[in-house]
């Protein structure tokens, strides 16, 4: 498979992930297919103290032009906007969700509810007046307008504030605005503490976030590669991709990882294979991360989804981060 269209199917996978997750953007932040933000380099111990804060919130104001009616029945195609809706207290005004969204328990998940092949028919048989979708694959956004349905769309975040932006938009169109600030609120002070829990060392830890077993990666242009930097960790993608033109998701080789030898790596539940598997690799027995132990295999949704669990997500990876300090 050439190259590009391995990297587009991983972006459609990414998708399915944060949907399950993940973004659309993306296995892991399901990001979307333009241009990646320039690459940075992971701080320093020293710099991570100073670079490292995690975005703030913005106050948010009900502008002069919200919806009169509040939505009664919003129908949810994004896993991760679910959640969202769930967190800020719009639950009881969700009405049908698609088949990924599988948290939190009392979702109204359909299982025959697609949010990567939406059918209008199904959609509208819900009678919603508000449908929140995480991309359009052409028609839909049109087709429910003239339904006269409103409709949001939220692609994968691209960063903290992004995140911090679409739980706003979210409170603003169902009438919660202090759900979402809390929200807010309460994401901001958990990735503070992660991020004050993660303990600190004289050289940044190096880490390989694997989103399948053809060593396809995510760099720190990537949402999920930002939260790896939050975390003061250097991303051993990074120099794989310093042009950008694999969008933040280059394939490496077995060769390179065990060059840049990596002291952590992540993958996710839904890989297929488990640390063991990783570890069991001919000739990565001397990587760092497999000789001390430190594959770590986390819940993809926490990991690809860009809503209220990134906090879960930090803290796992912090707790990970100390073991493999310890460990060296």
């Amino acid at each position: 498979m050439k190259i590009k269209a391995r990297i587009a199917l991983l972006l459609a996978l990414s998708l399915a992930a944060a949907a399950c997750g993940s973004g659309a953007d993306d296995s892991s932040d399901a990001p979307k297919t333009t241009e990646a933000p320039a690459t940075t380099e992971a701080p320093t111990t020293t710099e991570a103290a100073e670079t490292t804060a995690a975005a703030e919130p913005e106050e948010v104001e009900e502008p002069e032009d919200a919806m009169e009616e509040l939505p009664e029945a919003i129908v949810s195609l994004s896993a991760t906007a679910t959640e969202m809706l769930f967190a800020i207290g719009a639950g009881d005004q969700v009405v049908a969700a698609d088949s990924f969204s599988n948290y939190p328990a009392e979702a109204p998940t359909m299982p025959d509810l697609s949010a990567f092949e939406p059918n209008l028919e199904a959609i509208a048989a819900f009678e919603p007046d508000l449908v929140v979708i995480s991309f359009d694959p052409g028609d839909l956004a049109d087709g429910l307008e003239a339904l006269g349905i409103k409709t949001i769309v939220q692609g994968a975040a691209a960063d903290l504030d992004q995140v911090y932006a679409q739980i706003a938009d979210l409170g603003i169109a169902t009438g919660q605005i202090d759900g979402a600030a809390a929200t807010n609120a309460e994401i901001q002070a958990g990735i503070e503490a992660a991020i004050a829990s993660a303990p600190p060392s004289d050289d940044p830890i190096r880490i390989y976030h694997e989103l399948d077993d053809t060593f396809f990666s995510a760099t720190s242009s990537t949402f999920i590669g930002q939260m790896y930097e939050l975390l003061g960790m250097t991303n051993v993608a990074d120099a794989a991709d310093e042009d950008g033109s694999n969008f933040g998701f280059p394939q490496l080789s077995a060769e390179y990882l065990i060059e840049t030898d990596p002291q952590m790596i992540v993958i996710t539940d839904q890989v297929g294979y488990s640390a063991a598997d990783v570890a069991a690799r001919p000739g990565w027995g001397i990587i760092s991360a497999v000789a001390n132990g430190n594959v770590v295999q986390v819940d993809a949704d926490i990991a690809s989804r860009w809503g209220p669990r990134i906090v879960e997500f930090l803290e796992v990876i912090s707790a990970a981060k100390a073991e493999a300090l310890v460990s060296q």
